[in-house]
């Protein structure tokens, strides 16, 4: 089994999501440069201008480090650009630089979130645009931030540590109105097709963004169906199943789970690459209704209760690797044998696990396991399999 801080997926897996490059149409892209200063971000914040979709869940760096950015931009010191999306006028999604944003917005409210709060923190600030009065007073969401910054070489200390924002003094001011560089992306033609939007960033990755395939797609397509992916995905059930006891932060994981909704959602219609294929379900899901959310989180959970009682190593037929694609064929087939009548109650899920290493899966898994007639062929021959083995149990 896996470390329970890291995700072995067998490397076909997912390599094609992570490298694929499809034929591209032509688009009309803006991009442009802007300068906002401190004083903006923080408004912008305040205002629920500049939100965090979901690829970067919680703010994850410590005092000290964010000590070190506004030591920074006291100074007058460059600091790394920021990367917008402009969702809409005057709504911007961060794509990259949810740290150096959240850290100039926490110092300017003197309070530094508590980790364990984090989440929710994120949840109130996009929902709520900013924080109230009442929660930077509360003292289970925060503690003050005081800047926490090393001695000088010679041994001195430095002049700006305990330092808080309303005590920078002659500083402030320059403070204020430090500028941050940001990027402002937006997809101008086609306007009913974000795909240009999302090569762009694709390739705007490979040149340096760190930011892979699923983490640009939760970006550009958050909605409360992405959103509920997160707690699916802090399911204890499909945690043990992963063999991986914390969520994985470059989302791997959510993409496995995004992978087998989408292809229970549309597989029959699948075709081209699974990149688009799941960019389209993506899309589709942003209109999704309360009551289609809480379905596919409900099919999820039924899955994952007849999945418990299977052997922990169901889904990793090597030994070493946990199978994404045995597990996506297993709960579509499991969903649409369900939908059906079949009980699973008395599968052997050892006789999965064999399944997954035999030649009839493993000819629709190898090399070029997105392309269409492997998906296809890979979901059927996992369909009949299952339901075979409901057959044999009398079932």
């Amino acid at each position: 089994m896996a470390e329970a801080s890291s995700i072995k997926v067998e490397d076909s897996d997912l390599i094609e999501l992570i490298d694929e490059e499809g034929q591209i149409s032509e688009y009309d892209i803006v991009s442009a440069p802007n300068d906002f200063n401190t004083l903006t971000i923080n408004s912008f914040i305040d205002e629920g201008a500049i939100q965090t979709p979901g690829f970067q869940r919680n703010y994850v760096w410590d005092v000290k480090r964010a000590s070190k950015l506004i030591e920074s931009l006291i100074l007058g010191l460059p600091v790394p650009q920021v990367f917008l999306y402009e969702e809409s006028r005057n709504k911007f999604l961060i794509i990259d630089g949810q740290q150096r944003l959240l850290t100039v917005y926490f110092f300017m409210k003197e309070r530094f979130p508590r980790k364990e709060k984090r989440g929710e923190l994120r949840k109130i600030i996009n929902t709520k645009g900013g924080l109230t009065e009442e929660i930077l007073a509360d003292d289970d969401f925060f503690v003050p931030f005081k800047l926490q910054l090393a001695k000088l070489p010679s041994g001195a200390a430095n002049k700006f540590a305990r330092l808080t924002y309303s005590t920078l003094g002659e500083y402030k001011n320059k403070f204020n109105l430090q500028p941050i560089r940001n990027v402002i992306v937006k997809q101008v033609a086609p306007r009913d097709d974000d795909s240009a939007v999302f090569e762009m960033f694709n390739r705007l990755n490979t040149g340096g963004v760190n930011l892979n395939t699923q983490e640009i797609r939760a970006c550009l397509y958050h909605s409360d169906f992405f959103e509920g992916l997160f707690f699916l995905n802090e399911r204890k059930d499909w945690r043990e199943i992963l063999g991986s006891a914390d969520p994985d932060y470059r989302m791997r994981d959510i993409e496995i789970i995004l992978r087998a909704l989408s292809l229970r959602s549309a597989g029959d219609n699948y075709a081209g690459s699974m990149t688009s294929f799941i960019n389209s379900f993506c899309k589709r899901a942003q209109s999704f209704s309360a009551d289609d959310v809480a379905a596919h989180a409900a099919e999820w959970d039924w899955f994952l209760g007849v999945a418990a009682s299977w052997d922990d190593s169901t889904f990793w037929p090597g030994g070493a690797k946990f199978s994404a694609l045995l597990f996506e064929a297993t709960y579509c087939a499991a969903i649409r044998l369900r939908a059906e009548g079949q009980s699973f109650e008395g599968v052997d899920s050892a006789r999965i696990a064999e399944f997954g290493r035999s030649a009839d899966f493993s000819k629709w898994s190898q090399e070029g396991s997105t392309k269409t007639v492997n998906v296809k062929g890979r979901l059927n021959e996992t369909y009949e399999f299952i339901k075979g083995l409901i057959v044999e149990s009398g079932r």
